[in-house]
């Protein structure tokens, strides 16, 4: 069976490094899926999940909070300022960090802090949604 090596590394930490034979993130526009000997490519992604089928037939989930992708032959790097393994994401700690964000946007003042508010309300609902995947796939 193919391979292609996976690193999944944030701002402070690599989160994964292995060997997987699928991974699926979610692309700027839309769901990307990515097979052994893929074609390069390079792009950025969007906060979710990111599910790596590991080639001993386990499955890794990550949750990034975007970043960058880039894709060769033989090999997958997913960069990103915060990304979570699935068994260490806090629903309280993102339930709060949610509602935190809906009032700072209903509290904005500016373009930048709407915008800021938005950015970070789109992040915390997709660490809930990529939570509830995590659980639903256990």
């Amino acid at each position: 069976m193919s391979t292609i090596h996976v690193d999944v590394v944030s701002a402070e930490e690599s989160i994964f490094s292995g060997e997987a034979t699928f991974v699926a993130l979610p692309g700027e526009s839309g769901e990307l899926g990515i097979y052994p000997r893929h074609t390069p490519l390079i792009t950025r992604i969007r906060p979710g999940s990111v599910r790596i089928q590991m080639a001993d037939g386990g499955e890794e989930f990550v949750f990034v909070a975007g970043g960058i992708l880039e894709v060769q032959p033989d090999c997958v790097t997913v960069l990103s300022d915060t990304a979570v393994r699935g068994k260490d994401l806090d629903e309280e700690k993102a339930n709060k960090a949610k509602q935190a964000a809906e009032e700072a946007l209903k509290n904005a003042k500016s373009d930048v802090d709407l915008a800021r508010a938005q950015s970070e309300l789109a992040i915390f609902a997709a660490e809930l949604a990529a939570l509830r995947k995590y659980r639903h796939k256990k």
